[in-house]
């Protein structure tokens, strides 16, 4: 691969980004990653991407004259070509959730949180719920506490009985290396669904760190907030941008039953029979 050679302040690496019939020059800071580089593909592609297809980046190795898939950790290093190709996936199989193949993110739900955070009653109520259906299911949960020493423990009403993992952090994402041990103990996870505090940063950062590892994320509308509702809608719908699916706890338990016969829907059903709460986190997606 050709040395790498900076432009305009010596950190910006060029790149030839392509997609289908199309490339296109651009530069990218070094060290950017996947979630700058689909973003940088967004910007210059926008009105040719449909963000509901799945997508494949690969890198242009010169040792072997083609493109390779996107090594997983890839960081701009050197000038390089890379494209975005979409992958021939049965479109019914996007977004769907089964038991076998899902784990339960629950984040920062903690005590010192409780009056600065927007509805953060509703989002308890939901957040139980979540976690009921899980230990029903048999869905492993993994349980963050950001700096528990200042902020508290996860709140007493959320019932952690059965949580695979509950574990402190500083970092904002979740995606910390003994979270990816756990994870790759469980076989077959690929889906991930997550819900907790702040959407815009630890919730944001989480699922734009799982993405970029091949997780399929589905982001609970109903059991995240943050501060500032500005904050949370535009998160919201940068994440949804980038392919992660922002979707409901009522959608998340009945799509995991998939059916009325399913032996444990009645138990489902028990905890989906009063409606979640109708805060105003709905008038400001």
């Amino acid at each position: 691969m050709a040395d790498a050679h900076a432009h305009g302040g010596g950190n910006l690496v060029p790149v030839l980004l392509s997609f289908s019939v199309f490339s296109r020059l651009s530069a990218v800071p070094a060290g950017s990653g996947y979630e700058v580089l689909i973003q940088k593909f967004l910007a210059i592609y926008g009105a040719q991407i449909d963000v509901h297809r799945k997508f494949l980046m690969q890198l242009f190795s010169e040792e072997w004259g083609q493109y390779i898939d996107l090594p997983k950790g890839f960081t701009i290093s050197e000038k390089c070509r890379l494209r975005l190709v979409p992958l021939q996936t049965d479109i019914t199989a996007l977004g769907n959730l089964s038991p076998a193949t899902t784990v339960f993110f629950c984040c920062d739900m903690q005590e010192r949180f409780r009056p600065a955070i927007k509805y953060f009653g509703d989002i308890i109520s939901v957040g139980q719920r979540l976690l009921q259906g899980a230990r029903i299911l048999g869905i492993p949960v993994i349980v963050s506490e950001q700096y528990p020493k200042g902020l508290g423990s996860t709140v007493q009403e959320m019932d952690l009985t059965g949580a695979k993992m509950v574990f402190p952090k500083t970092k904002f994402s979740m995606v910390l290396p003994e979270v990816e041990a756990t994870l790759a103990e469980i076989p077959g996870a690929r889906s991930i669904v997550l819900f907790g505090v702040e959407t815009h940063v630890c919730i944001q950062q989480t699922a734009l760190d799982l993405i970029g590892r091949g997780f399929e994320v589905h982001i609970v509308a109903d059991a995240t907030s943050s501060r500032s509702m500005m904050d949370r809608m535009f998160a919201l719908e940068r994440l949804a941008r980038t392919g992660i699916i922002v979707t409901t706890s009522e959608s998340v338990l009945l799509q995991l039953v998939a059916d009325k016969e399913h032996p444990k829907f009645k138990e489902v059903q028990n905890i989906i029979k009063a409606s979640a709460p109708e805060s105003g986190l709905l008038s400001k997606v």
